[in-house]
C-alpha cells in the first residue's frame, strides 16, 4: 500500500458538487405534479383525540386532502428486524413501532395527528394551521425522574457482569459512590428530515434522508407489502444525520401513504420545531458509578448502574455503561441499564450513543476517585489501564492508547499543571485542566460493491452505503484509485441508492472499514476480468498468463510493455470490465476491536464576569489507519464541538406543569458557535488495525466525542473547586455554594 492515494489527505471528490448547489437532498427535488405535505403536531403530551374539524383546512386554497386516524389507509406494522451484524443488510430496523395515524392516542408533545397535503408548501402550511383538534388530555410522565419514582424501571440491554462488585466495592480501600445526569439532547442536523416519494407502476421510489437506504426499503416494503424489488430509496447526499436518519420515521411513511392516496408525488419537510420531539433524540440519564480501590490506587471494583428515559411506545437502552466494561483493568465489574417510560417521543442513537453520556459519568468518576487518593488523574489512568478486553476476555486486534496518553499530555504541557484548585491563574482568568479518555467500538460489516471499468479510461464505483457528510465519496475513490492507478478525477462515485449493491446503515462508525473492503474487492475483480480480456487471442497479451500482469497507472502490462485499461477495451470492442463483490463482516470471536484515545482540555473562568470558556483542546486518537487525514481531522474536530456542547450548552427543557417541550427552537437550545470554538489540536497515531481489514482502518466518526464532557467537566473543578455532576455546565451552577 503506497502513500500516495491512502494515507494521504484529499479534497472531497463530491465538494464541488456541494459548493456550486448541484448536490441534490431529499427536498430538493421537483417533481412533475408533485404535491406538498405538512403535519400536524399534537400539542399535548398524553390524552385521546376526541375529534378533529378539518372542514377549514380543506376549504382553503389548493388543499387536496387531510389524512388523519379516521381515514388514513390501513397499513402494515414492519416486523422490525433488529440490526445484527449478522444479517446487516436484511435488517427492517425501525425505533418508532407504532404507525403514523394508527389510532387515537396520543403518547407524546409534537406526535402527528394529521397532514395536510396540498398543492404548494405554503397552502399547505397555511391549512395545516386550520385542523382543529380537540383532545382528552391524561396527566404525563414528564422526567425521567418521575418516571422512576411512578413506575420504576425495566431492564435494558448489553449489560455486563464479572467478579463480585458490591464485594469488591465493600472491600476497598478507597471508595467513591457518586451519580451523573444528563439531558436529553436532540440531533438537530443542518438538512431537516424530508421525504419525496412517488408511486409509478406499482412501485414505490423515495428520496430520503436517509443514513440507511437498505433498511429504509426494507421496512417501506415491509409496511406497504411489496417485494423489496418494488422499492427504491435513494439518498445520495445527506446533510448530516448524527444517527437521527439510521432509521425512517412515521413521516417517511405517512409521505409514501399520501402519494398513492393522491396518486401524485408527495413531499414532506419536517419542520425545525419538530425535529426536537418526531425524529428521536439522546435520552435523559441518570448514572451511578461506584469505584473502589486498593492501597497502591488499583481499581478493585467498578459498578456503574445507568437509567435512561425511553417512549411509552418503545423500550429505548442508551448504554452507558459499553466502554466501562473493559476501558480500565478491574476484576469485579457490574454493568446495568434500565429505563423508564415518559411521556416523548421514542429516543433514538446519537452519535456515540450510550458511550458519550456513559464516559461523562465514567471520565468524572475516574477523575474524583484519583483526587480522593491524592493521585494525578493521569497516572491513576495509566496504572489502570487494560491491557486485554477484559469484558470478553479476548485480546485487542490494536490498542495504543498508552502512547496516546503520553503524546498528548506533553503537547498539551500537562506536567505544568499545578494540582491546588483554581492556583493557575492568567489575568482575570482561573485556568483549570482536565482530561478523560475516549473510547468507542470498531466493526467491519458486511457490505456489497461494484466496480466498472469503463471503456473511456474512468472507473465507476456503486454501492448502497450513503455519505453523510462524512467523506465516503471520498474514501470509495481512494480505494478504487489505490489499485487501479486511476487518478481520483477519474473515478466516479455513486452511493444512497437502495439499488445499488447493498451497503449497511452509515453509523457506528463503521461505514469506511465496510466500504474499503466491499469496494476493494470489487476493484480486484473487475481487474481480473480486465487481465482476461487482455490475454484473450485477440487481447494485447494474448498467451500470457493473466496472473503475471501488473498494475500501474490506469494500465495493465510488465516491465517492457504496458497497455492501457481504455485500449485493452477498445480493442475488444468491450464497454467495460466490471466486478461484483460481497465482503463479509469481520470476525469478531478472536480479538476486541475498539478504538482508542484521549482528551486534554483547558477551560479558563472569569468570576468577576462570570465567564466560562473552553480554551484549549489536544486530542490524540489511536483508529488504525488513517485513511484521509484531512477528513480524519475533520471528523474529530466536529466530535469535539459537540463534546463541548454537550459539557457546557446542550439540554432539551419540558415544561414542569404539563411536559411539552420549551426550547424546541434554535433561538433557545444552545450550541456552540463559533465564538466558542477552542484551539484544537489533533494528533492521530496512524497504527494500522490488519486485524479488522486489509487497509488497518477503524471508524472515526464518533470516538473525538466521547470522553470530552468529562475532560471539560474535570477542568472546571480544577479551576473553580466545583464538581459539576448534572450537564450542561451552566453559570448558574458555577455561581452556587461550592460542591463537592
Amino acid at each position: 500500500m503506497s502513500d500516495r492515494i491512502i494515507g494521504t489527505s484529499h479534497r472531497r471528490v463530491d465538494g464541488r458538487l456541494k459548493v456550486s448547489g448541484r448536490a441534490r437532498y431529499a427536498a430538493d427535488h421537483s417533481l412533475s405534479g408533485m404535491l406538498y405535505a405538512y403535519g400536524v403536531y399534537s400539542t399535548i403530551a398524553s390524552g385521546t383525540i376526541r375529534s378533529i374539524r378539518d372542514d377549514d383546512a380543506r376549504s382553503m386554497p389548493g388543499v387536496v386532502t387531510v389524512l388523519h386516524h379516521g381515514n388514513f389507509p390501513k397499513l402494515h406494522r414492519t416486523p422490525g428486524t433488529p440490526m445484527n451484524f449478522a444479517e446487516i443488510l436484511s435488517s427492517a430496523m425501525v425505533d418508532e413501532h407504532r404507525l403514523p395515524f394508527e389510532d387515537d392516542q396520543v403518547h407524546y408533545p409534537g406526535q402527528f395527528v394529521a397532514l395536510v397535503v396540498a398543492d404548494t408548501f405554503e397552502h399547505a402550511r397555511a391549512a395545516a394551521h386550520q385542523v382543529k383538534v380537540n383532545y382528552a388530555a391524561r396527566e404525563p410522565v414528564k422526567s425521567l425522574a418521575q418516571a422512576l419514582e411512578l413506575h420504576g424501571s425495566q431492564k435494558g440491554t448489553r449489560g455486563h457482569s464479572r467478579g463480585n462488585a458490591e464485594a469488591g466495592f465493600s472491600g476497598g480501600v478507597h471508595r467513591i459512590d457518586v451519580t451523573y445526569t444528563t439531558p436529553v439532547e436532540t440531533h438537530n442536523p443542518m438538512e431537516m428530515h424530508a421525504t419525496t416519494a412517488y408511486w409509478q407502476s406499482g412501485r414505490l421510489i423515495v428520496y430520503e434522508s436517509s443514513q440507511g437506504v437498505l433498511n429504509h426499503r426494507n421496512v417501506l416494503a415491509n409496511v406497504f407489502d411489496l417485494t423489496a424489488d418494488q422499492v427504491e430509496v435513494r439518498a445520495p447526499f445527506i446533510g448530516s444525520g448524527f444517527g437521527s436518519k439510521l432509521w425512517p420515521w412515521p413521516h417517511s411513511i405517512a409521505a409514501c401513504a399520501a402519494a398513492r392516496v393522491t396518486a401524485r408525488p408527495v413531499q414532506l419537510v419536517v419542520p425545525r420545531a419538530q425535529m426536537f420531539t418526531t425524529v428521536g433524540h439522546r435520552p435523559e440519564t441518570l448514572q451511578r458509578v461506584r469505584l473502589a480501590t486498593d492501597d497502591a490506587g488499583k481499581l478493585v471494583a467498578i459498578a456503574h448502574e445507568s437509567y435512561n428515559s425511553t417512549s411509552t411506545l418503545d423500550p429505548y437502552t442508551e448504554a452507558c455503561g459499553g466502554m466501562t466494561k473493559s476501558l480500565y483493568s478491574c476484576p469485579n465489574v457490574l454493568v446495568s441499564h434500565n429505563n423508564s417510560a415518559v411521556n416523548r417521543g421514542t429516543p433514538t442513537s446519537m452519535r456515540a450513543p450510550g458511550a458519550a453520556p456513559g464516559l461523562f459519568a465514567l471520565e468524572s468518576a475516574i477523575d474524583e476517585m484519583a483526587l480522593a487518593i491524592g493521585m494525578d488523574p493521569l497516572a491513576f489512568r495509566q496504572l489502570n489501564l487494560s491491557d486485554k478486553d477484559e469484558s470478553s476476555g479476548l485480546p485487542w486486534s490494536s490498542n495504543h492508547l498508552p502512547e496516546a496518553i503520553t503524546q498528548a499530555a506533553e503537547r498539551f504541557g500537562w506536567h505544568q499543571r499545578n494540582p491546588i484548585v483554581g492556583s493557575m491563574r492568567e489575568g482575570d482568568e482561573i485556568i483549570g485542566y482536565g482530561m478523560g479518555a475516549c473510547n468507542w467500538e470498531a466493526f467491519r460489516v458486511a457490505t456489497e460493491a461494484r466496480v466498472t471499468l469503463r471503456v473511456d479510461g474512468t472507473a465507476l464505483a456503486q454501492c448502497g452505503l450513503q455519505d453523510i457528510g462524512t467523506g465516503t465519496y471520498t474514501i470509495v475513490a481512494q480505494t478504487v484509485s489505490e489499485l487501479t492507478g486511476l487518478p481520483l478525477d477519474k473515478v466516479e462515485v455513486e452511493l444512497g441508492s437502495s439499488a445499488f449493491p447493498a451497503g449497511p446503515v452509515s453509523g457506528g462508525s463503521w461505514a469506511t472499514a465496510s466500504a474499503m473492503s466491499a469496494i476493494a474487492g470489487a476493484t480486484r475483480e473487475a481487474l481480473k476480468r480486465l487481465k482476461q480480456y487482455a490475454v484473450a487471442p485477440t487481447g494485447p497479451f494474448a498467451g500470457v498468463n493473466a496472473d503475471s500482469l501488473t498494475v500501474a497507472d490506469g494500465s495493465l502490462g510488465s516491465d517492457t510493455r504496458r497497455v492501457t485499461f481504455a485500449d485493452i477495451l477498445n480493442g475488444q470492442r468491450l464497454a467495460r470490465a466490471e466486478g461484483f463483490f460481497h465482503s463479509e463482516g469481520a470476525d469478531m470471536t478472536k480479538y476486541s476491536f475498539r478504538s482508542f484515545g484521549v482528551h486534554f482540555v483547558e477551560v479558563r473562568w472569569d468570576p468577576g464576569i462570570s465567564r466560562l470558556r473552553v480554551a484549549r483542546v489536544v486530542s490524540a486518537i489511536d483508529v488504525g489507519k488513517v485513511i484521509n487525514p484531512l477528513a480524519a481531522r475533520n471528523q474529530v474536530e466536529g466530535g469535539i464541538v459537540m463534546g463541548i456542547g454537550m459539557a457546557l450548552f446542550e439540554a432539551a427543557e419540558f415544561d414542569a406543569r404539563n411536559g411539552l417541550p420549551v426550547n424546541n427552537n434554535y433561538a433557545e437550545y444552545m450550541v456552540p458557535v463559533h465564538a466558542d470554538q477552542p484551539e484544537i489540536d489533533i494528533i492521530l497515531l496512524d497504527y494500522p488495525d490488519y486485524k479488522l481489514g486489509e487497509f488497518g482502518a477503524r471508524g472515526i466518526g464518533e470516538i473525538g466525542v466521547t470522553g470530552l464532557a468529562a475532560a471539560v467537566a474535570n477542568a472546571v473543578h480544577h479551576a473553580t473547586g466545583k464538581r459539576i455532576r448534572d450537564l450542561p455546565i451552566t453559570l448558574d451552577k458555577l455561581m452556587d455554594p461550592v460542591q463537592v
